[in-house]
């Protein structure tokens, strides 16, 4: 399996990847199925009206993930990587209000917000804990299609039946054949082989691999698309007053701590702790940005989108000068790593945890900067295995729903983490005890084991404890 940079970190919209992004994905993909002979359909038969139902993790922690909202942009024909951040109220208020959903391509559909989009919590599907259910009904509100589609981590979707193929073939639908592919390692180990086989880098092979699907210059362009994403919503972040949404009162702290930050840095004063507070002031400002629904970058995920940002932006800021080659390396290593955990077990943090989310997010910028400063194939893979094992159990327990407690310090933690896992990673050899493919099949297990009230239903752990939700 292949699964290319632009697939593990994707441009959309906050809070959830999984939640928002992947339900926003799936309704475009359902008109897509209405407006094609590929279902069906009855002769004569027309579409008068839509309804949804979100099921398990999507049923539970929806609302504060604004799934519900996510649907009915996707219905209208928005997409994650495109929707205008300030115009969604507007569009929503527009079918609130008008009782009827108008995408482009398609006649108008009857939609009711209170009846036709329902958060079934009693009927999970069978197929994954992020399930949903689209209807088509005819005017006589008889079912003409039922469609159901999964939100599996990161934003990636599939139908029920190419998560039946993924399972029984072992091949992951959204990615690439490997047929054609240089270098088309699925495991850690077969990565380490393949580099010290052909002498070349982990972003070496990476930039190999993607380089069969676009040329050197689009993909150069491609990642500093990325790269300055991720940027972007640090600075927006940093910019970002005022209470977050969702009910918690939960205030922005990312712009106060780096005005303390920088008067600081401009008295030269030394303080050991400053590296850490960086880094969590960058990461804290891509999740508080993404908690209040703004462009965030999946990395491999929204709830997990400030680790990978803020370990690159510090790499940037507080290193010698890295140029445009180091930034491209630190992205490509990063995906390499992240595609091998999610070929192995999870970044869904309804599956496994938030060791799947912030776990793999800190593996991947721990690489990432290995990788940047210099470091072998051998010192990469053990940076990345450094900082994975000590996410490992880590429940996804989001107080009300929301990404917000404890995901943005998460990510800040989880940043320090990344930095102290290529350190130490870095001043060995490459030679460690624990290889990154063993801490990756424990985290699946783990996630096996977790009790579902821990990964990501807010039916346990902080989410009980904390507030009365």
């Amino acid at each position: 399996m292949f699964l290319s940079v632009f697939e593990v970190f994707k441009i959309g919209v906050g809070p959830s990847s999984s939640h928002t992004m992947g339900p926003m994905s799936a309704a475009a993909r359902f008109l897509d199925l209405l407006a094609s002979n590929d279902w069906p359909r009855p002769a004569g038969a027309i579409v008068k009206r839509i309804g949804v139902s979100l099921h398990g993790s999507l049923a539970f922690t929806g609302a504060g993930h604004a799934s519900d909202r996510a649907v009915i942009l996707g219905l209208a024909g928005e997409k994650p990587d495109t929707v205008d951040p300030d115009a969604m109220e507007d569009i929503i208020s527009k079918i609130r209000n008008s009782g009827q959903i108008e995408p482009p391509g398609h006649p108008p559909y009857a939609f009711d917000f209170e009846n036709d989009l329902t958060f079934n919590r009693t009927e999970k599907l069978a197929g994954h804990a992020n399930g949903m259910a689209f209807y088509a009904y005819d005017s006589d509100d008889q079912i003409l299609l039922r469609q159901v589609y999964y939100s599996i981590g990161g934003g990636f979707v599939l139908s029920d039946t190419e998560l039946a193929e993924w399972k029984a073939m072992k091949d992951f639908p959204a990615g690439d054949k490997t047929e054609d592919i240089p270098f088309p390692f699925e495991t850690a180990a077969e990565m380490l082989d393949m580099a010290k086989r052909s002498g070349m880098t982990i972003a070496g092979m990476k930039r190999a691999n993607e380089e069969v699907r676009m040329s050197r210059a689009d993909l150069n362009r491609g990642l500093d698309q990325l790269s300055g994403a991720m940027n972007d919503c640090i600075d927006r972040g940093l910019r970002g007053e005022g209470v977050l949404p969702g009910g918690l009162n939960i205030r922005r702290r990312a712009g106060s701590l780096y005005d303390k930050l920088s008067g600081a840095r401009l008295s030269n004063q030394f303080d050991p702790m400053m590296a850490n507070d960086w880094l969590s002031v960058f990461a804290m400002a891509v999740n508080e940005e993404n908690a209040a629904g703004g462009r965030v970058v999946t990395a491999p995920t929204n709830g997990a989108a400030g680790v990978v940002p803020a370990v690159l932006r510090y790499l940037t800021e507080f290193q010698s000068p890295m140029g445009e080659s180091a930034e491209r390396d630190f992205l490509l290593t990063a995906a390499a790593i992240g595609g091998i955990i999610k070929s192995n077990a999870s970044i869904s943090g309804a599956e496994v945890g938030c060791q799947g989310e912030v776990g793999s997010a800190s593996a991947m910028a721990a690489g990432g900067l290995a990788a940047a400063m210099g470091g072998t194939p051998e010192q990469v893979e053990n940076a990345a295995e450094i900082a994975l094992e000590h996410h490992l159990g880590m429940t996804c327990d989001p107080v009300a729903g929301l990404v917000q407690v404890p995901c943005i310090e998460r990510n800040a933690l989880g940043a320090v983490k990344a930095v102290t896992a290529a350190s130490l990673a870095l001043k060995g050899d490459g030679t460690h005890f624990v290889p990154l493919d063993n801490c990756i099949e424990t985290m699946r297990q783990t996630g096996n084991d977790m009790h579902e009230k821990y990964k990501e239903t807010s039916t346990g752990g902080l989410a009980v404890n904390v507030v009365d939700c």
